[in-house]
């Protein structure tokens, strides 16, 4: 809407409240605005003080204030000056001009708004598909898997490598060969045994469930365990127990997520009987069923998930490596990425740390990040996150180190409800620590308690961290939820900093329009590249797909005026110093 549509637009709405008002006594104006007010829902009248299409639908707020606001400038009018004075007159065209100009940025955000909800339909059509083919999947058995070397260990599973008892020797060889006859040839020929762990030879991982009271019956385990399948496929569970799994804790049906490049998906889930796994009676007697061990507490079956075999968690990663600058950033990113897509779907991890997050690499060498265990997480037929804690017996989560602030202090009562809608972005905030090559502070080794902290406790991240990534990890750290970005908002703030640095350059009335100009070509690149991203990489591909397909023009308007906050912050440091 130009400037001239909206003065014209102001004169005439002026115009009509000078006609309407000045014309007429303040006693039958008022008369008509109360019948209006006293009809209701029976319809506007023929004549009102606004015109009905003058705001959205969505407005409507604002076009019952206007009215109000009206009405008090016309009583007060006929209160102090009488007729149609100049000033009376002046007063009616300046109200229609605002409204005018009201309109007009009404429009703009609505054009804007279209705009986002467009890309981000074109993006939601092409969705991660993970790669099921090349992992050679095999049935719902355990004897169709071949299983090797523990390779993780939790305080409620171990985790084998494994591989389908056919597959193939090499991806270009399709003979399917037993895995079996070709350890027997690798150690035939004084090679490495196939046993060990090789992401070539055993593709798979399968998490064996700890039983001890959930009993031997499959539906009695799944029940038990249904949290475990919230990231299952489709096709994970035999369709004649698909109905055994719809029973999860709290009393809620737990949700199954939808694939998303950064949360783990379990291809097979069955139960089957517990056997004698290699460690099992070094690492984890007590949980053995009596057959296996006279002394053992465990139950005779349990629960099986087939997942891909990742060569690395994060912490194992970080141990021994440092990211790069951007490195750290994508990291970071595909953190706040797999936590936003759990709380679209109405899951909280509630157990997120490093040793929770599964690490391999894209064929440019960035690390791909996944979101695993969800033993502890809570699922919830709508998105509120809310959990009633009306006793001290109802579990709150998994690692205490990691707990946010809102849910360690949560007091048990009638009416308590704990809101975990952004507890695990608190959680990615104290992980950033980690990513960045400092140790969690949260952690004994620095002694912060996330039930007592303060802010200014926080320790410096080091200078060669990007500045935004410092701005996103104290923004998620923030002890009020409410002063704190939800996981949505803060990966806006890292996609902005990585690929939108030229849309924050202009300020003011141009901001919005120049950045829905780059949202359009942002969109326009990532469709003609395809799958790989600006530096060949797939992961930032993937994460550039995630951003357009979850925009949201007010999320992202946050996100912009969190930058531009950290912006101002850093400039009156460099001027005070």
């Amino acid at each position: 809407m130009s400037v001239k549509h909206a003065l014209s637009r102001g004169l005439e709405l002026g115009r009509s409240f000078f006609q309407l008002g000045l014309l007429k006594s303040g006693g039958r104006v008022a008369a008509k605005l109360r019948a209006e007010r006293l009809r209701g829902a029976a319809g506007p009248s023929v004549r009102c003080a606004q015109p009905q299409a003058f705001l959205p639908h969505r407005y409507r707020y604002y076009r019952t204030s206007l009215r109000g606001l009206a009405a008090q400038l016309q009583a007060a009018g006929f209160r102090r000056f009488g007729g149609g004075s100049a000033r009376n007159r002046a007063v009616f065209l300046a109200f229609g001009l605002g409204v005018g100009l009201i309109e007009q940025q009404l429009e703009e955000d609505r054009k804007s708004a279209a705009t986002c909800h467009e890309i981000q339909a074109v993006f939601r059509k092409k969705r991660f598909e993970p790669p099921l083919k090349p992992l050679n999947l095999s049935g719902y058995k355990l004897d169709d898997y071949l299983i090797g070397n523990q390779i993780g260990k939790g305080s409620n599973a171990a985790v084998y490598e494994a591989a389908a008892r056919f597959a193939p020797l090499h991806p270009t060889n399709t003979t399917k060969t037993p895995l079996v006859e070709l350890e027997e040839k690798e150690e035939k020929h004084g090679r490495r045994s196939i046993s060990c762990c090789s992401l070539r030879n055993f593709p798979l991982a399968i998490k064996m469930m700890w039983n001890f009271g959930a009993g031997s019956s499959s539906e009695a385990i799944l029940k038990s365990m249904s949290q475990e399948l919230v990231p299952a496929a489709p096709t994970a569970v035999k369709q004649e127990i698909e109905h055994l799994s719809l029973e999860g804790k709290f009393g809620v049906v737990p949700r199954r997520v939808t694939a998303h490049p950064n949360v783990v998906q379990v291809y097979r889930a069955f139960t089957a009987d517990v056997p004698l796994l290699p460690g099992a009676q070094e690492e984890y007697p007590a949980v053995l069923p009596i057959r296996l061990n006279p002394h053992g507490l465990g139950n005779n079956r349990t629960l099986f998930l087939v997942m891909k075999n990742y060569p690395f968690t994060l912490r194992q990663y970080l141990e021994v490596c440092t990211p790069s600058r951007r490195h750290s950033s994508l990291m970071l990113l595909q953190l706040l990425e797999g936590v936003d897509h759990l709380c679209r779907e109405g899951v909280a991890h509630r157990d997120l740390k490093s040793d929770n997050v599964l690490l391999e690499f894209d064929s440019d060498g960035c690390p791909r990040l996944v979101i695993s265990d969800f033993g502890c997480c809570l699922t919830q037929r709508d998105t509120s996150l809310q959990l009633p804690f009306n006793s001290v017996w109802v579990n709150r989560g998994g690692n205490a180190s990691l707990m946010a602030p809102e849910v360690a202090t949560a007091v048990p009562g009638p009416a308590a409800v704990i809101d975990y809608s952004k507890a695990d972005a608190w959680a990615v905030g104290a992980m950033a620590y980690e990513i960045c090559g400092q140790p969690n502070p949260f952690y004994r080794a620095v002694g912060l308690e996330s039930r007592k902290y303060h802010e200014y406790d926080l320790p410096l991240l080091p200078p060669t961290v990007p500045a935004e990534v410092d701005l996103v990890t104290r923004l998620l750290l923030r002890r009020n939820p409410q002063k704190r970005p939800s996981a949505r908002v803060a990966a806006n703030m890292l996609h902005l900093s990585l690929w939108g640095r030229r849309a924050l350059s202009v300020q003011g009335s141009e901001a919005t329009r120049r950045l829905v100009d780059w949202l359009l070509c942002q969109s326009a690149v990532v469709l003609l590249r395809g799958c790989r991203g600006p530096r060949g990489s797939t992961v930032e591909a993937e994460l550039q797909r995630s951003f357009l397909s979850n925009l949201e023009l007010e999320e992202l308007r946050t996100a912009v005026g969190f930058l531009l906050y950290g912006q101002n912050n850093q400039d009156l440091c460099v001027m005070s110093a």
